[in-house]
């Protein structure tokens, strides 16, 4: 593995329009500092946006991604552009949630990887999206998410 020039991120130091979707936003990635050695990285996301694709309307959602890197970790800033650009794009829940793995994943190739899609009310019921890679190593401390379920005014 050859450690990338921080001078070819594109975007991390420079100014950066928010991607129009998903698909267009440059996710960028550095190398590990910890190649080796199970650690788990995590990106809260409490305030994600996407549009429904029947009716144009807003979606609101909170993210907890987790992953245990291997050979790369991802650029916070490109991620952040990445999230944003969902929102002006329409998707379900659950391609929504399914995607952001599958493109981390695709990007990363990371020893594991899960995301909670804590999704808020839409027509008065909450749907929550869950996906993992797969077992994460033994030696792995892996802390629990703690998103409550949504209660509403209860």
């Amino acid at each position: 593995m050859t450690e990338p020039d921080p001078a070819a991120l594109t975007q991390l130091g420079h100014p950066t329009r928010l991607p129009d979707n998903p698909e267009a936003a440059i996710l960028e990635r550095v190398a590990n500092p910890a190649p080796g050695r199970n650690y788990v990285v995590r990106f809260t996301c409490p305030e994600f946006t996407s549009l429904c694709p029947i009716t144009g309307q807003p979606d609101f959602a909170h993210l907890v991604i987790d992953y245990i890197p291997r050979d790369w970790i991802v650029e916070s800033k490109s991620l952040k552009l990445y999230l944003g650009a969902y929102r002006n794009h329409g998707a379900f829940h659950e391609d929504c949630t399914l995607s952001i793995a599958a493109r981390l994943v695709a990007t990363l190739s990371p020893t594991w990887l899960r995301i909670g899609g804590y999704w808020y009310p839409r027509g008065g019921m909450p749907i929550d999206v869950f996906w993992q890679s797969g077992a994460p190593p033994a030696d792995a401390w892996i802390p629990a998410q703690d998103v409550p379920p949504y209660r509403g005014r209860g």
